[in-house]
């Protein structure tokens, strides 16, 4: 046991803290993505099962680990075994990785968030040009949220090999988000634990006010029976399974060392496996809870785009064919061209290049995820309410509050995992360790402010958290069952709670669980070696809309080193280990951890 350990103040704010790194952009942005294209309800089968087979048990275990330890992830791996001290060093990279390109979705949100306050909002209209005789081309070719987005925010090159120029406005954005975090962890759990109240709650206020307005929203049934009605072939498909793993697993945040240093400041006899039920479950109830609020808005954009090309498919057949307005409807209106199509070839060929073909349902099917749903779908929608600059700021407080949540369990396990290294707690400050970490972290950030920034962050928000973390769980999960000893590790639960794991908990550690990362693992290898290239998507200013390249060799060589990174730190670690042991044999060796 660590002697002087900061302990929360109570179990709430434990409570608390996990709901608020658990619940994040992931729940808002890619849960409705997924559900939206395996099936709508159908996805919530496997889903669920998921949640009871893998995201549940592996919570637990994480729990019960930096609760007994009581220390971070690389102190609690090192007294199981001093073997798995790699481990820890692992989830510690992991979570590096992650907070050096998380943190700019709260520059974004900031810069959102402050120009929320004008009007009309700046996304709602297209620029007019040097001339003052149009609009800007390249937001004429795409919309107006797009051009805010990919030309306004990230100012974007056309590939990921032009660097282009640093945006001082988003950097400026990225410095604030940095300094917000400095401030939440300064303090450690003193300071950590006052701010979850606000993470963990707020954005479960601004939902609930967005659920009352989106349900009113003209169009807004549209979206929510795309969404619950079931499309049960999808159960029959793979890779709907394999999302649904997946998503349990990174929406829990396992792996990432931070629910271990959560747990670690915990008193002995807190009841880990109450909070593992509770927090695995409110994390699946909010991502269906968000994706009702997303859908509702999501269909009120469909409805609002479908019927706007109606009206501009019957004000062609009007102008070009002298027809009354009254005498065409939305339901009668494919009828109606393809009765001028045969009666006039000529005249309804020369109109060609205008004739869009008006689908509630294409619109409906047109999945977006990460930031393009935040920053473009959510925002273009946002233009079309009543009092938009107030659904605006309450968005983007959302985003604010969820990011901030998520980054604090991030920078929490990192800070940690250095204040338990003996050598450097013994020379430096709980104060100045959070400092340096934060302005290094805050330097390295900045990479994504310039003009290829954001296809850097597209590649470490893929690569970052995928393999090793997949990998990292499995080891603790093995380690914990046959390596410690599932015996010993129940006797440690009952030492603490005051009552062994169940039969369900052990059974879904020691063959379950396991047996489902593993698939997933030999899922992510079999589909990156089958994939001939890997691929991104670009923004092409002449055409106004994102095409598809190949990663160049040196960006591929990137992802390979982020994938690497963590998980050479196991074997690695393992290795000079056992070299230490070898030649100190017979000596006695302070550890610095």
């Amino acid at each position: 046991m660590t002697e002087n350990r900061q302990a929360w103040d109570n179990s709430l704010q434990f409570f608390f803290a996990c709901i608020s790194f658990a619940v994040g952009l992931g729940n808002v942005w890619r849960f409705p993505y997924l559900c939206q294209m395996h099936g709508g309800g159908s996805f919530l089968i496997p889903y669920l099962i998921m949640l009871i087979l893998e995201g549940m048990p592996l919570l637990y275990l994480e729990l019960a680990v930096g609760q007994q330890m009581r220390k971070g992830s690389v102190g609690s791996w090192k007294i199981v075994s001093p073997y798995l001290i790699g481990v820890g060093i692992a989830s510690v990279v992991v979570s590096f990785l992650i907070i050096v390109y998380y943190n700019v979705v709260i520059a974004w949100s900031f810069w959102y968030f402050f120009h929320s306050f004008q009007d009309p909002l700046p996304w709602a209209t297209c620029p007019t040009n040097s001339n003052h005789t149009g609009y800007v081309n390249e937001c004429e070719k795409s919309s107006a949220t797009e051009y805010f987005w990919y030309r306004e925010t990230l100012n974007i090159t056309s590939s990921i090999d032009e660097r282009g120029c640093m945006q001082w406005e988003i950097s400026a954005c990225l410095v604030l988000a940095w300094l917000v975090i400095y401030l939440c962890i300064l303090k450690g759990t003193k300071s950590t634990g006052k701010v979850v109240y606000v993470t963990a709650c707020l954005p479960y206020v601004v939902l609930i006010i967005y659920l009352g307005r989106g349900l009113t929203l003209h169009g807004a049934i549209n979206g929510l029976v795309y969404m619950f009605t079931p499309k049960i072939n999808e159960l029959k498909n793979p890779k709907t399974w394999v999302n649904a793993a997946t998503q349990i697993f990174f929406s829990l945040g396992l792996g990432f060392g931070s629910l271990i240093a959560f747990a670690s400041y915990n008193q002995p006899d807190t009841n880990c496996e109450k909070h593992a039920i509770l927090v695995s479950t409110i994390n699946s109830a909010t991502s269906i809870f968000a994706s009702i609020v997303t859908f509702s808005v999501y269909g009120f954009k469909a409805t609002y785009n479908y019927e706007k090309c109606i009206e501009r498919m019957t004000l062609l057949l009007v102008n070009n064919f002298d027809l009354e307005s009254t005498r065409i409807s939305e339901a009668n209106l494919s009828t109606w061209m393809a009765e001028l199509n045969s009666t006039f070839p000529e005249q309804y060929a020369g109109i060609g290049t205008e004739i869009e073909e008006c689908s509630l349902e294409s619109e409906l099917t047109t999945a977006v995820q990460g930031t393009g749903l935040s920053f473009i779908v959510y925002s273009e929608a946002i233009t079309s309410m009543p009092l938009s600059q107030l659904w605006s700021v309450l968005y983007f407080i959302m985003l604010l509050t969820l990011g901030v949540g998520s980054m604090l369990g991030c920078a929490t396990a990192l800070t940690t995992a250095l204040k338990d290294v003996k050598i450097i707690a013994a020379q430096l400050s709980e104060e100045v360790i959070t400092s340096i970490m934060c302005l290094v972290c805050c330097s390295v950030s900045l990479i994504f402010t310039f003009g290829s920034g954001n296809y850097w962050f597209e590649i470490f928000n893929d690569y970052a958290a995928t393999l090793s973390v997949l990998l990292i769980v499995l080891v603790e999960d093995l380690a914990i069952c046959y390596l410690y000893g599932l015996k010993r590790f129940s006797k440690d639960i009952e030492m603490m709670l005051g009552h062994k794991p169940n039969w369900y908990w052990k059974t879904m550690w020691s063959v379950i669980s396991p047996l489902l990362i593993i698939s997933l693992f030999i899922f992510y290898i079999v589909d990156y070696i089958l994939t001939e290239k890997l691929m991104y998507q670009a923004w092409d200013p002449d055409l106004g809309q994102l095409v598809t390249k190949d990663y160049p060799a040196g960006a591929e060589a990137v992802i390979g080193c982020i994938i690497v990174s963590s998980i050479i730190c196991m074997p690695l670690a393992a290795l000079v280990i056992f070299i230490q042991k070898k030649h100190y044999r017979g000596k006695k060796t302070d550890s610095l951890i």
